[in-house]
């Protein structure tokens, strides 16, 4: 059954301000919308719940990218194809740039927005696992102003998180210390394009002497939301890359992933190949000079 637009109510407030008074006066009545990118697919196929939509769309207040010497951050009404044009933030993070690239079709990129990624709450979204490796904070907005977290405390379970019901994404902060990092992302899925993630790993690392000096491990499509894999990150902590390491730090992620089966893939197809993602990063390392 296809939505019908006659049910829907839909405003556009001319700012920023309007917009959160309007949400603060019913919290949690009327649904954000942006580039749409989510819910008019949901609304074509009947699947929308929500009947009273209000436009994020081309606001000022949430359409920036601001550069400082330590930080970039990335207002929430910011489209991924700015994102991936963005010569900045190639540069400094270009496991979030490639991530841009992957998002649906050129139209798609130019369309979706980070925080409807973000808050669209799937677990195989494609920025969240190069916003997690960057240790990227959020800052939410409302009328009683502004707060702003880690994001890897943001996504509490399926499509939950910390967002209130009068709250906007407003941006993303990203800290300017990963260019010396080793870098590394791959997403599985379907096709090389317009496909939803079977499963993606995003890893930063940092080696002295031939340990492991910083870790960040971060996949999508592995648990109920984006997460960081923290038990693993913690084995390889302070080892030197042998292969018995390696091996053990698969056997680590291993025992920390909880995949689901579903139409795209099986639980166990993704938690073996998260488990050869690190193996391969791991062995990246290795190749670039990097051993016990």
């Amino acid at each position: 059954m296809r939505g019908d637009p006659q049910n829907l109510e839909f405003i556009a407030p001319s700012n920023l301000p309007e917009v959160l008074a309007r949400i603060a006066a019913t919290p949690g009545a009327w649904t954000p919308i942006a580039g749409g990118t989510e819910l008019m697919v949901a609304h074509a196929a009947g699947r929308l719940s929500a009947q009273k939509l209000i436009n994020l769309w081309g606001l000022p207040e949430l359409d920036f990218i601001r550069i400082s010497d330590n930080t970039i951050s990335i207002g929430g009404g910011v489209t991924f194809g700015h994102i991936r044009r963005h010569a900045n933030i190639a540069a400094d993070f270009p496991l979030l740039s490639r991530a841009a690239s992957w998002i649906g079709s050129i139209a798609n990129q130019n369309r979706a927005t980070l925080a409807g990624n973000i808050v669209n709450g799937s677990p195989a979204a494609d920025a969240p696992p190069a916003l997690l490796v960057y240790d990227a904070e959020i800052e939410l907005i409302s009328q009683r102003g502004l707060r702003r977290l880690p994001y890897s405390e943001f996504h509490l379970g399926y499509k939950r998180s910390m967002l209130e019901p009068d709250e906007l994404v407003l941006a993303l902060h990203l800290p300017r210390r990963f260019t010396k990092h080793a870098q590394y992302l791959r997403k599985v899925g379907t096709r090389k394009a317009m496909a939803i993630t079977k499963i993606a790993l995003a890893a930063t690392a940092m080696v002295e002497n031939g340990t492991i000096a910083e870790v960040r491990l971060a996949a999508a499509s592995v648990a109920d939301r984006p997460v960081r894999m923290n038990a693993t990150e913690e084995f390889l902590l302070g080892k030197k890359l042998t292969p018995e390491v390696r091996r053990a730090a698969c056997a680590a992620l291993l025992n920390e992933v909880r995949p689901i089966d579903d139409i795209r893939s099986t639980a166990e197809y993704r938690r073996h190949v998260a488990a050869n993602l690190l193996d391969e990063f791991l062995h990246e390392l290795v190749s670039k000079g990097i051993s016990a």
